[in-house]
């Protein structure tokens, strides 16, 4: 009755209004359910939410389901009154246990936050299972959640794609985009990355930013869509003017090197500082090049190091790399050789093939270290095993001058061979003195 008010015309709605206003003063219970979306909606009356929270208190004091569930979001929201999270429970609880979807699904979130009540999943399963077999698609993507996560009941990718589609299916955004990582990632469902695609979309075109970023992956590397440079960005920039912050780290590496976009390195700093400021690792790695480099902003190499400081925080290995860098060079820092050395090998733990290559150079030189011809060998051949064609090279030199190894000219040949079949440009990039991720 309340939403057929709202799609009347203007008379009609007045006209509704007296007659809910006389049924209400009699104490009818949904006529003072009604009333109050009338002033709430500024149906038929001039909007007055304080005049409609008067009716559906009066209206849920009597039992009404939808005005209890609207109490409930009037306490949660704290819009008219203080928030009161205990309180917002008592209304969802009782409108919950009439049978009414929207206030067992939200009985079930409070249950996982622990709003108003102690955490306990399972109680959540509880109330989420109730609502989503009613066809409410926030609790079916809530119940897909605890059997993705585990929470309350048995991890199961099955049962958590069951409820996904579900919802998807419904149009639930946030749904979709998780039945698109479920079909990308192979959680429950066959990998099909064309599937996946068509449920991002779905959940992007409803602006879900992470729907957004992940089709702009999709499309960068050719996953079940072709790759389309201007579509990569036109997906990334979405996402990024919603905040997401690895969209827009990505969004500045388009606009750096002239991906989909023409290149300006004013605007890839601008968004890489937007990223880094949200604490994202490899754009306050980026961020630091920038500053080292002097690329979009005035060359700083202290500003350098501070970002490649925060990006460290994080273990990002390319900052670890830079920083090394750093204090082997004293640039942007007081020259340090074993800290130089330090950040090398955090680097090159995490399987960071120039890292390798940079901590064998170090050894085998004695930098930061004592010279130590077997440990050089050790790191070179890790980096060379990863193709790294410099690490191959210097690899080579050893076997062939019996440096932490002994002479071998089959392996030095082998290794000599291996950096020549990556390539002219590689090989001549190779033979120079080693370059850094700087």
């Amino acid at each position: 009755m309340a939403k057929q008010v709202m799609d009347n015309d203007q008379d009609d709605k007045f006209e509704a209004v007296i007659l809910f206003h006389e049924a209400a003063e009699q104490g009818d219970a949904y006529a003072q359910y009604a009333l109050g979306v009338c002033y709430r909606n500024g149906l038929g009356v001039e909007m007055d939410e304080i005049e409609a929270v008067k009716w559906f208190r009066k209206a849920a004091e009597q039992g009404n389901a939808e005005a209890q569930c609207n109490m409930g979001l009037y306490y949660e929201n704290g819009h008219i009154f203080d928030e009161d999270d205990q309180e917002a429970v008592k209304w969802y609880r009782l409108a919950a246990e009439q049978g009414h979807a929207d206030a067992q699904n939200k009985l079930g979130a409070c249950y996982v936050l622990g709003y108003g009540v102690a955490e306990d999943d399972k109680e959540a399963v509880k109330w989420f299972r109730k609502a989503a077999e009613q066809g409410n698609d926030s609790a079916q993507l809530g119940l897909g959640m605890c059997y993705w996560e585990g929470y309350g009941v048995a991890r199961n990718d099955q049962k958590a794609t069951k409820w996904f589609r579900k919802a998807a299916e419904q149009g639930h955004a946030e749904a979709q985009f998780k039945l698109g990582v479920c079909y990308e990632m192979g959680y429950g469902v066959e990998i099909d990355d064309q599937e996946a695609v068509k449920w991002y979309r779905l959940a992007a075109e409803q602006g879900n930013a992470e729907a957004q970023f992940n089709l702009g992956v999709c499309c960068e590397l050719g996953c079940g869509i072709e790759t389309d440079e201007q579509e990569v960005v036109k997906w990334y920039q979405m996402a990024a003017e919603q905040g997401h912050a690895s969209a827009q780290c990505n969004l500045g590496m388009c606009y750096e090197v002239g991906y989909g976009v023409e290149t300006d390195e004013q605007e890839a700093v601008k968004w890489y500082r937007l990223a880094a400021e949200q604490g994202e690792a490899e754009a306050q790695k980026n961020l630091g090049e920038c500053y080292f480099f002097g690329r979009g902003v005035d060359q700083n190499e202290k500003e350098a190091v501070k970002w490649f400081c925060l990006a460290v925080e994080q273990e990002n290995p390319g900052a670890q790399i830079n920083l090394g860098y750093c204090y082997e060079s004293g640039r942007g820092v007081a020259k340090d050789e074993q800290k130089a050395v330090k950040w090398y090998s955090m680097a090159a733990e995490q399987g960071n093939a120039v890292a390798q290559l940079n901590l064998g150079k170090c050894y085998e030189n004695g930098i930061g270290v004592e010279k130590d011809g077997k440990e050089a060998v050790k790191w070179l051949r890790m980096a060379a095993e990863q193709g790294n064609a410099v690490a191959q090279l210097y690899l080579s030199q050893c076997y062939r001058n019996g440096i932490g190894v002994a002479k071998n000219q089959r392996e030095a040949d082998k290794w000599f061979r291996l950096a020549v079949e990556q390539g002219d440009d590689a090989v001549m990039e190779a033979l120079k003195p080693p370059d850094y991720d700087i």
